[in-house]
């Protein structure tokens, strides 16, 4: 297995404080969402307004709603007003690292398990 990166900006993760390591598992209690989840990777490459997002994912618009407004106060999506429809925009790169870090993840973990069955 790939060498994780010991150092994120200069600090390790041992150095982190108890609040730091609070706050970075509130952060991953959030991404652990399926809907949050698939919301980002969805507006990660361009804004959608609710009705397209309720087409793509088949949430309701009030499920939808709720956990924008989530990664909205998170920070991680940011709403415009375009007439009477609102977009919504993902604002923080680390949505489209989080999406393509998962994305790739899980693709060579199917192919871990497709190359074990192949074998067999």
């Amino acid at each position: 297995m790939a060498r994780q990166p010991e150092h994120a900006e200069g600090c390790s993760m041992h150095q982190l404080s108890p609040e730091m390591i609070e706050e970075l598992s509130g952060f991953f209690r959030l991404l652990g969402e399926p809907a949050r989840l698939r919301l980002m990777c969805e507006i990660r490459n361009g804004s959608s307004d609710v009705a397209t997002l309720m087409d793509r994912t088949g949430f309701s618009q009030s499920h939808l709603s709720r956990q924008l407004g989530q990664l909205q106060k998170a920070g991680l999506v940011q709403v415009e007003r375009d007439g009477n429809r609102s977009l919504y925009t993902a604002t923080d790169p680390v949505v489209e690292a989080i999406c393509q870090l998962a994305q790739e993840r899980l693709m060579n973990h199917l192919r871990q398990r497709l190359d074990s069955l192949n074998v067999a």
